[in-house]
C-alpha cells in the first residue's frame, strides 16, 4: 500500500507523508479571493448591509480555519492541546462579549 514500508520481520513501517508547497499554495490563493471577496463586497455599496455582514463573518470564520489548520498546522496529530486552550479562549471570550450585549441592554 502506499505510504507503507515492510521490514524483515514483516511489521508494517508508516512513512510521514511529506506536505509539498502545492497545498500552501492552493491555501495561501483561497486566502487570497477570500480577502478579495471581502474588499468587493465592501466596495460594491448597493449590497444589503445584513447580508454584507453576514457574508463577512462567514468568511472570516473560513479564513481562521484555513489560518489555523495550515499555516499553524493545527491539522497534525499532537496538536490536541492548543486546540483545546483555543476553544476554552473562544468559550470565555464569547461569554464575555454576550454578557456584556446582555449588560448594555438590560431594561
Amino acid at each position: 500500500m502506499a505510504g507503507e514500508q515492510h521490514s524483515r520481520d514483516g511489521a508494517v513501517k508508516h512513512r510521514h507523508r511529506h506536505e509539498g508547497p502545492q497545498r500552501h499554495i492552493v491555501v495561501f490563493v483561497f486566502s487570497i479571493v477570500l480577502t478579495l471577496i471581502a474588499f468587493a463586497v465592501v466596495a460594491a455599496g448597493g449590497v444589503n448591509a445584513a447580508f454584507a455582514v453576514i457574508l463577512l463573518l462567514v468568511m472570516a470564520v473560513l479564513q481562521v480555519f484555513l489560518q489555523m489548520s495550515f499555516w499553524m498546522h493545527l491539522k497534525d496529530k499532537g496538536h490536541m492541546l492548543p486546540i483545546i486552550f483555543m476553544l476554552g479562549g473562544f468559550f470565555i471570550a464569547g461569554t464575555c462579549i454576550i454578557m456584556s450585549l446582555y449588560w448594555v441592554w438590560w431594561d
